[in-house]
């Protein structure tokens, strides 16, 4: 632990200016990193496949974490004060950590190990991305396809609110649609697509005896013909008269839920 006053620190530098450093290394001021804030998310961080590379606190919060940091990983002690001028915001979780990003899995493996997987295309809102993973952890989903368009399952935005379960749900970043349907469907996975659109059977009629993929569109769009054409069966949560849709993370939920 090492006590730091002077916010300039260059020893804070992976903690500086988020609002930009926390992007992916393609985008404007991204430095790839994995940022956590606050103990339990910190706490499932260094639980993770994640390579940790430095902490950030209040005394208190840095201290309840000390036994669990590797060997060698620095641990900043700063004040509240010097915290908000390092990162740029107010921050009041009281600890951040951060970490380099894990290698992205093989496709065969990762679909050989899988029975219950979700493919996402178009989810680029970073809470809803959060809340699906932290669904997909607590319901049995094995793991996360994610097409072109969707957003960064690793921006703060997102490992926050999925409490840091977006760290043990294994995911595929930004893999083609068409390769992502012909992939699960070679593997002998059943593609359901969850969609309002007719014709659609209801949900509680699916077939999951065997493996399944479950096809999640963005909110307001929905799915895109090509995924509606791939998928091998449409379903739909029957709602009332006047009620067409569902937040794409609650709706997912219920289907992870009938998947189990």
């Amino acid at each position: 632990m090492t006590t730091i006053d002077d916010p300039g620190d260059p020893r804070l530098d992976d903690f500086r200016d988020l609002t930009l450093a926390d992007r992916r290394p393609d985008r404007p001021g991204g430095r790839g990193l994995v940022v956590a804030e606050g103990l339990p998310v910190v706490q499932r961080l260094l639980d993770s496949p994640y390579p940790i590379r430095a902490l950030m606190g209040v005394a208190a919060k840095v201290s309840a974490l000390r036994a669990e940091l590797p060997p060698g990983v620095p641990a900043y002690v700063v004040s509240s004060s010097t915290m908000d001028t390092v990162v740029g915001f107010h921050l009041n979780r009281g600890v951040l950590a951060t970490a380099d990003r894990a290698p992205v899995p093989d496709l065969a493996e990762f679909l050989g190990r899988s029975r219950r997987l979700v493919v996402l295309e178009g989810v680029n809102d970073h809470e809803n991305l959060g809340a699906l993973f932290r669904n997909a952890a607590a319901l049995g989903i094995d793991g996360v396809l994610l097409t072109e368009r969707c957003a960064d399952p690793l921006y703060r935005r997102s490992v926050r609110v999925s409490m840091g379960h977006v760290l043990r749900v294994p995911f595929i970043p930004e893999i083609p649609l068409r390769d992502a349907l012909d992939a699960l469907q070679t593997a002998g996975f059943r593609v359901a697509a969850l969609t309002p659109q007719e014709p659609s059977v209801p949900l509680d009629e699916l077939d999951t005896t065997g493996r399944v993929a479950l096809l999640v569109g963005a909110e307001g769009p929905g799915l895109s013909a090509t995924a509606l054409a791939g998928a091998d069966v449409r379903v739909r949560i029957p709602m009332p008269a006047g009620v067409d849709s569902l937040n794409v993370a609650t709706a997912a939920a219920i289907a992870f839920y009938q998947l189990r």
